[in-house]
């Protein structure tokens, strides 16, 4: 019987062991192919099957009249059919309950039928282990995004523990400013009155080196600060056309007055174009970038070292670059330095938190720039570019002449502070100074001062503890109108925007000739 049939298209070796039963038959029924699965299933050897079996002849007579009046029509409707739900007979008689689907391929005088089969136990089974691996599928992305949230809050409290340790490390460091300011004055005093007019080296170069170490201390305050901001997406850039050279020499000036605390055999070299530059840019940020930069390069660099700083236009930018001799970076850290707290391995022995070059991506991409970093490799030096684009006008207007102020000696001023060590600390180098003041703790007790001692000056904490210095300077404002100056103070940083409150605005530690100026009258603003 096989012989009188045309063979069906050979599908390899694959079709005998799929692990479902195929088989294949021609008009009538005959099987002509079957694999190694059905005959296993049904207990049949194939060549028992194909060329002597008819599908109908293994299964149930139920089974032949559903395939008469039902099936056959239906396949020769539309060519194929799904899940059917049969019995089938194995060679001992059992039955076999299966789902069978019926594919029919070919055309007119050379068409076959395609079986494939999979047993109902099998099918469940097959089904109950997908639905098991999709609840282990949801449980893992559950997980995941139970994780992943998880993380976003860490960070968010991170970010949030970073900015409230730099906020309350202002406070201390102001009040050690103000005692070493104290100190530095008293010392002065008493070499001027003692015979020979000279200080004891050993106390000076103390309060020297205490100077020196509080403005490190209130550096990386700031820098923790401002991080957690650019992570926070809160910083803010206040853009406006400047000149790069004056910037630049401003930092050299700081940079080369720090330079012992670094290494006093560092040198500094510097090469900045002669022709006017002008970005548009927030000048205080740029200086931080710069101050960074050196400060990486003095870092990273042994004795005798150079580090090298210069400025060109190039392409439409201005480009500031930082080299030194130092111990270099190797190939594959040359990215990784500009991470957060990221380190390359050769510079964590020499100190620091990993965030100074974090935050100079970040304010230069604010700015629209971008800097990169470049070393021929470890113990060769390194060179950090900063390019930024350049102001649409190259030609800055002069600013205006501002009008002379008058100093003024021996002022009465109120100084509200919850930090008392700062508030009393400020109180008596104030009055070293000859002016008179009054302390309070608190905002409601600053108010009634105002009214009590008469101040011209009110020095504020923005965070006090009761009602903020906003309201308590909008309520002086209210009652005493412009007769009393109002020196802000806060432990937020440079991104804190000056209220229009204030005639003055500063921040934690602040300079303290910044803060005699601003008491005086003669602050720049």
């Amino acid at each position: 019987m096989r012989d009188m049939y045309t063979h069906p298209p050979d599908y390899g070796a694959a079709y005998d062991i799929a692990p479902c039963g195929l088989f294949t038959t021609v008009p009538g029924g005959v099987i002509v192919r079957a694999n190694q699965t059905l005959c296993r299933w049904l207990g049949f050897h194939a060549s028992a099957l194909v060329g002597h079996k008819r599908f109908q002849d293994l299964i149930t007579v139920g089974g032949r009249i559903f395939l008469q009046t039902h099936l056959a029509p239906l396949l020769d409707l539309q060519r194929s059919v799904a899940e059917v739900k049969l019995d089938m007979l194995r060679g001992d008689g059992t039955i076999v309950p299966v789902l069978v689907n019926i594919s029919r391929v070919g055309g007119p005088g050379e068409q076959f039928d395609e079986f494939a089969v999979m047993t109902v136990s099998d099918r469940h089974k097959y089904e109950r282990e997908l639905l098991e691996a999709r609840r282990r599928a949801e449980n893992a992305l559950q997980a995941k995004d139970a994780a992943e949230r998880a993380l976003r809050v860490a960070d968010r409290r991170k970010d949030e523990f970073l900015a409230t340790l730099a906020h309350e490390l202002r406070d201390p460091l102001g009040a050690m400013r103000t005692a070493v300011e104290m100190l530095m004055r008293d010392t002065q005093v008493a070499a001027a009155h003692k015979p020979g007019g000279s200080e004891r080296p050993g106390i000076g170069n103390a309060l020297d080196i205490l100077e020196r170490q509080l403005g490190k201390a209130a550096r990386l305050t700031d820098d923790l600060l401002d991080i957690s901001r650019i992570a926070q997406g809160k910083i803010e850039i206040r853009r406006a056309p400047v000149h790069l050279q004056a910037i630049l020499d401003d930092v050299v000036v700081s940079a080369r007055a720090r330079l012992p605390s670094h290494d006093p055999t560092h040198t500094l070299e510097v090469d900045l174009i002669p022709e006017p530059v002008i970005v548009d840019a927030d000048a205080v940020r740029i200086a931080q970038i710069v101050q960074n930069l050196l400060n990486n390069a003095l870092r990273y660099t042994p004795s005798g070292g150079w580090v090298r700083l210069t400025a060109a236009r190039e392409d439409g930018h201005a480009v500031i670059r930082v080299s030194d001799n130092g111990i270099g970076i190797a190939p594959d850290d040359l990215t990784r330095v500009f991470a957060m707290f990221g380190q390359a391995p050769a510079a964590r022995g020499q100190g620091g938190l990993g965030i100074g070059l974090a935050l100079v991506r970040a304010l230069a991409e604010l700015h629209g720039g971008t800097v990169t970093a470049s070393s021929a490799g470890h113990g060769l030096g390194s060179t950090f570019e900063v390019r930024l684009p350049l102001a649409a006008c190259q030609v800055l207007s002069s600013p205006p002449a501002r009008a002379p102020r008058v100093e003024t000696a021996g002022r009465r001023v109120v100084i509200a502070d919850d930090n008392e060590d700062a508030a009393q600390g400020l109180a008596a180098l104030l009055g070293e100074e000859g002016h008179v003041t009054a302390v309070a703790a608190d905002g409601v007790s600053a108010l009634r001062l105002v009214d009590e001692f008469c101040p011209e000056v009110v020095v504020l904490d923005i965070g006090l503890p009761d009602i903020s210095g906003e309201e308590v300077a909008s309520r002086i404002r209210r009652t005493h109108g412009e007769r009393v100056s109002l020196v802000a103070l806060t432990g937020l940083g440079a991104q804190t925007r000056p209220h229009a409150l204030f005639d003055v605005f500063l921040t934690k530690p602040a300079p303290i000739d910044a803060l005699l100026a601003a008491i005086a009258g003669t602050h720049d603003g």
